[in-house]
């Protein structure tokens, strides 16, 4: 597989990314050089810049598959059956019972091997 995906690297896509890592790096030059400018022409400015960023890297091979992936993730996301609020009320209730019960144990479990190490060592607690 990774053969394939190999073989489908286009030359152009590495100066597509060269040009993407060099916008978001003047993006940040840009905001630190000139943070007496308006924070709101500042922002203009990087969703212009992050804007055209993703739209370079979603024209190349990569990128294209990034998008794809995430809009197949989002249509899965909508076909998750999620649970009532009643539901999640109660799960939520037995995993902290469950929780600190087991702090509970675990403090007595510690309790009983201090008290064995401190018989058998002579060692007062």
């Amino acid at each position: 597989m990774s053969d394939k995906a190999e073989s489908q690297s286009n030359p152009l896509d590495t100066v597509k990314w060269l040009l993407v890592v060099a916008l978001v790096g003047g993006l940040v030059y840009f905001n630190s050089a000139y943070s007496e400018l308006s924070v709101l022409y500042r922002a203009i400015a990087a969703v212009v810049v992050i804007a055209a960023s993703l739209g370079i890297a979603a024209t190349t091979i990569k990128g294209a598959t990034f998008f794809a992936f995430a809009k197949d993730a989002k249509i899965e996301v909508r076909k998750v059956v999620w649970p009532e609020r009643s539901e999640v009320n109660r799960l939520t209730g037995i995993i902290l019972l469950a929780t600190a019960l087991v702090g509970v144990l675990l403090y007595f479990i510690d309790m009983l091997i201090v008290w064995a190490v401190a018989l058998i060592t002579g060692i007062g607690a």
